[in-house]
């Protein structure tokens, strides 16, 4: 991949980040915040979400699993958003937003497939546990949602899985930093990734 495709995916995984945290946000009933504001927080996280998602998609030029599941996540984000905008039932818009979510949990795990066949490493690990953390939190936002449309309250696990998917994205994010500051021969990789950070997973990887 060249600089400007890991530029571009780069700022992808933030801007998928900054989604994911402002849905997470716009899912918590924090009484700073009146519900219409709330509504539109987890409407432009998930707008967020689908551009960060394209973004890195983009940034692969061949095939692989990895953009595979870039597309299916983006497209699981533009399912949600459309129960926002389309003229339907209250109950129509919330299957639409269970669908996304399991659709951004099936690209998750698509994205996954590639990273488990890649050698251990630290960047690795990143990718690893981002992408878990993201496909367990997709998965309790589209139980909790089922739960809510059968008339049960699902907001704990919904609220639970926003803030779940905003830690992996996070990390994610920050896999993708280090591995771009690691192949652009930054100096200030060494500052923001001390190796003594790593703990006994680094000094296993180097030996």
């Amino acid at each position: 991949m060249d600089q400007k495709n890991q530029e571009k995916e780069l700022f992808g995984a933030w801007v998928q980040a900054g989604g994911t945290t402002l849905a997470a946000v716009g899912s918590t009933p924090l009484g700073n915040f009146s519900e219409s504001q709330l509504i539109s927080f987890n409407l432009w996280g998930n707008v967020l979400q689908a551009t960060g998602n394209a973004l890195m998609a983009d940034s692969e030029a061949g095939f692989s699993m990895e953009k595979i599941g870039n597309q299916i996540q983006a497209s699981g984000n533009v399912t949600v958003v459309a129960g926002f905008f389309l003229p339907v039932s209250n109950i129509a818009e919330q299957e639409l937003y269970i669908k996304g979510n399991f659709i951004q949990a099936l690209g998750g795990s698509t994205a996954l497939s590639d990273t488990l066949k890649e050698r251990p490493s630290v960047d690795g690990y990143y990718s690893l546990y981002g992408h878990l953390l993201q496909i367990v939190g997709n998965s309790m936002q589209g139980i909790g949602g089922i739960i809510d449309l059968r008339g049960g309250d699902g907001e704990t696990i919904i609220v639970a899985g926003s803030w779940i998917q905003a830690a992996g994205s996070l990390i994610h994010a920050l896999g993708y930093s280090k591995n771009y500051l690691d192949k652009s021969g930054s100096k200030a990789e060494k500052y923001l990734f001390p190796p003594q950070h790593y703990g006994y997973i680094h000094n296993t990887l180097q030996r």
